[in-house]
């Protein structure tokens, strides 16, 4: 028995261990990730060790078990010290080795999978094969290497891009970029073999001793204005810049640099934020009752109403391969939304998001009609029908007529009760709400409703639908506004309050966007037009108590026809088309403080920000006491996913604690 077979039969998983011709195939088997856990490092650690020693051993393959190399770090360990050997460690040791190691990537290779197949001396990479560092989206920096090896490997600018961005590239790019070697034609194991047998003897390329090709200062410079702007103040993508940049400093100087980064970011409020977020999305998708639930099997879905929302809904669910039927109340507009539709498939075509096969068969999987009884073959249907009870539950009578009996049917209403919609249908245990956020194709969040009589399998029908269009979908039971809208709603009533009281709109829009929304509240107003909501709120008129607070700030603008930025004036003016503070609203706001004897004072960013925040967080409190939301994790969710709050701040419950 040679010594690497006597080596091989005493390892022990996450990882296992073979000879091949002289050549040490070390498998990393962690499920469900291979993530780099402390036992995967220090197997890995020992097989290296037995390499260098072994006479017997002429090179190491490292590949991983299943569809992934390594995933990335053990999220156990996520915010914990570090345990010995360390990743960074094991990763030395690697560049470090005598003897030529090939990295084998079976599949992705993210963070710390990433940074390990950057210290190998060669990586070979099978077609279905992607890459990428995604430590920015967890509000940290790569901390075994990332920022220095790969613009080593690939130059400053390529390497900005992919470690600032935390995207993955698939196997042609990465090969493109110059980030792997090779890809396999053939099996990718005797590849990488071959590989490690060829460099046998001979002198090794060792990614830290590269030197970073020189580029363009002023490309460079481009390129890091562009990502700080995108920031908007995150510290991760600041600290990605200023790594990156320095690469051509002394190798051991930069991994210490990265190292500290990479330790103080981890212990920071940010990171601890976009951890909070992580996990969250992973407990979104644990569902009471559901757990041995089957959903029902859809693979045709109608879609009533081609409008924006109804196009947006279609174009995600052909993206997701289903048949596609649109309804309309014409042939005329239902061709119309057919245009529609082709027309959101078209932009991506052109934008490279999606190639002409892919366009053409989405294309032939639409078809659009004027009646009814086209929806018969639909496992699952969708209104998007215009936001009115009368409308919605006549059209749910009629088809109850024409689907069958086990068809799932879907409302998206914003605000009306679903549980009012259900009672309208013959089986209201069928039907479930699926509120999508405009535009639909685009945006991820879904607000799965479950209503009063929705059975367990519909739910988890919603849900493995709402998953296959890629898709965050968050549970939700029944109140007007569901989890989002009734937020926004206390939101949007504390800042008019704060209007009242002496801020000015443009104050709370600086405080917000200062915090990290895209926009502020005011500016969103004006963007989506203020007619909706007011005709909202003349309805609900006659039922308002009129002991609580109500404002009529914005009924006095609408009632000037100040209607937004398509009227050309709003809460702000647009000259040209720009927006500009308006002395006019400052007067309408100052009248109405008048009207109410409320002497103004005025308020720090600070204190608007904590009056915005503990307002939402005071109603998210609510949503759990009431059993609507079943976790604070689920409303951060939402709030973030729909509604503009900064990832990196964790969501309204999260920035309260």
């Amino acid at each position: 028995m040679s010594e690497t077979t006597a080596f091989s039969s005493t390892v022990s998983a996450p990882n296992s261990v073979k000879a091949s011709n002289g050549i040490l195939v070390v498998t990393i088997d962690n499920a469900p990730v291979n993530a780099t856990s402390a036992d995967v490092r220090t197997g890995l650690e020992r097989a290296l060790s037995h390499a260098e020693a072994a006479a017997d051993v002429t090179g190491v393959v490292i590949t991983g078990a299943g569809k992934t190399f390594i995933g990335g770090a053990d999220i156990k360990e996520f915010g914990k010290p570090a345990v010995e050997p360390t990743l960074p460690a094991v990763i030395e040791k690697i560049e470090a080795l005598s003897k030529p190691v090939v990295a084998a990537l079976n599949g992705v290779a993210l963070g710390g999978g990433l940074e390990l197949a950057l210290s190998c001396h060669y990586r070979v990479a099978s077609a279905a094969a992607q890459v990428g560092l995604p430590e920015v989206k967890l509000g940290i920096v790569p901390g075994a290497g990332g920022t220095q090896r790969l613009p080593r490997l690939i130059g400053i600018p390529a390497a900005l891009d992919l470690i600032a961005s935390g995207r993955s590239a698939k196997a042609e790019e990465a090969l493109s970029l110059g980030i792997i070697d090779e890809i396999a034609s053939g099996d990718l194991l005797e590849a990488a073999v071959s590989a490690a047998r060829k460099l046998a003897g001979k002198p090794l390329r060792r990614t830290g001793e590269l030197t970073a090709a020189t580029a363009d200062p002023a490309e460079i410079k481009k390129a890091s204005a562009k990502i700080l702007a995108k920031s908007r103040g995150q510290k991760a993508p600041a600290e990605v810049v200023r790594l990156v940049t320095s690469s051509t400093r002394p190798f051991a100087e930069g991994l210490a640099d990265e190292r500290a980064t990479f330790l103080a970011l981890r212990d920071s409020r940010e990171a601890a934020a976009l951890r909070h977020v992580f996990f969250a999305e992973r407990e979104a998708s644990k569902v009471e009752g559901l757990e041995s639930v089957e959903a029902r099997p859809v693979s045709t879905i109608g879609i009533c109403g081609l409008g924006l929302m109804g196009s947006g809904i279609a174009v995600a669910a052909l993206g997701a391969g289903y048949t596609v039927i649109g309804l309309d109340q014409t042939p005329e507009a239902a061709e119309k939304g057919r245009e529609r539709i082709i027309d959101l498939l078209e932009r991506n075509l052109a934008s490279g998001r999606l190639d002409q096969t892919g366009f053409e068969a989405r294309k032939a999987k639409l078809s659009v009609t004027a009646s009814d009884a086209d929806l018969a073959p639909c496992g699952l249907v969708i209104e998007a029908v215009f936001d009115d009870l009368a409308v919605k539950t006549d059209l749910f009578r009629r088809l109850d007529k024409v689907v069958r009996p086990d068809a799932v049917l879907a409302t998206n209403t914003s605000y009306l009760n679903p549980d009012e919609i259900a009672a309208a249908t013959a089986y209201p245990g069928r039907v479930l709400g699926m509120h999508f956020f405009s535009p639909a194709h685009v945006m991820r969040l879904v607000e799965v409703v479950r209503c009063a009589k929705t059975a367990p399998d519909v739910l988890a029908t919603g849900l493995a639908v709402a998953r296959k269009l890629r898709k965050l979908p968050v549970v939700t039971g029944v109140t007007e506004g569901f989890i989002g809208n009734r937020i926004f709603s206390a939101y949007r009533r504390e800042a008019e309050f704060l209007l009242e009281d002496g801020a000015l709109p443009h104050e709370i829009d600086a405080a917000l966007e200062d915090y990290g929304f895209p926009m502020g509240l005011f500016a969103v107003y004006d963007m989506a037009g203020l007619e909706i909501a007011w005709a909202r709120r003349k309805r609900q008129a006659a039922a308002r108590d009129p002991s609580i607070r109500y404002v009529e700030i914005a009924d006095t603008l609408c009632e000037a026809g100040r209607f937004g930025q398509k009227a050309g004036r709003g809460w702000y003016a647009y000259p040209e088309g720009k927006k500009a503070i308006d002395p006019e609203v400052t007067a309408i706001i100052e009248a109405a403080r008048a009207k109410k004897g409320i002497t103004p004072r005025t308020f720090s960013k600070d204190e608007i920000l904590r009056r915005l925040l503990d307002a939402m967080a005071a109603e998210g409190e609510a949503l759990l006491a009431e059993g609507i939301a079943a976790r604070p994790g689920d409303i951060d969710l939402v709030m973030i996913n729909g509604y503009g709050f900064p990832a990196y701040k964790g969501g309204p419950m999260f920035a309260s604690n």
